[in-house]
């Protein structure tokens, strides 16, 4: 008996073998999740421009953030950098925006804008905020440090 199951078992995964390999290497292809690879060039550092507006209490201005290396001229460029790595992951975009029919509290965060400009993970960047309603607020509130943390 298990003589035959074992049998039955190496029959099945040879002719499954024998599929894969007699599929054009396209169809093969085609049936695999597409991942995107990272972009690749001379300059591999995640290097961002950050512009922040009408946010008072000296947070305004224009600063730069490297990561990988670490540095610019960002207040806190460790800890921005590290918040970064943290939202980073296939899938999952930091820079990405609210939903737009999302169900959003209608409550005023300020006047304060953001712009976020450059590379990050390979992938060019080209993000505002601003604080209009709950859900841009709670966007806001994921990029901190990057972004300055304002009380709402």
């Amino acid at each position: 008996m298990l003589h035959r199951i074992a049998l039955t078992l190496a029959t099945s995964a040879a002719a499954s073998l024998a599929a894969l390999s007699a599929a054009p290497p396209a169809a093969y292809a085609a049936s695999l999740p597409l991942v995107p690879l990272p972009v690749s060039g001379v300059d591999d550092v995640d290097r961002l421009t950050v512009t922040v507006s009408k946010a008072g209490g000296g947070m305004d201005g224009t600063f730069e953030l490297d990561c990988h290396p670490m540095g610019g001229s960002h207040p806190d460029a460790q800890a921005a950098c590290d918040q970064l790595d943290r939202n980073a992951s296939w899938g999952k975009d930091p820079f990405a925006p609210a939903e737009p029919r999302g169900m959003c509290t209608m409550q005023y965060g300020g006047p304060a804008t953001a712009r976020v400009t450059g590379t990050w993970a390979g992938r060019p960047v080209d993000a505002t905020y601003e604080r209009r309603d709950g859900c841009e607020i709670a966007r806001w509130d994921a990029l901190v440090p990057v972004l300055p943390k304002l009380s709402s």
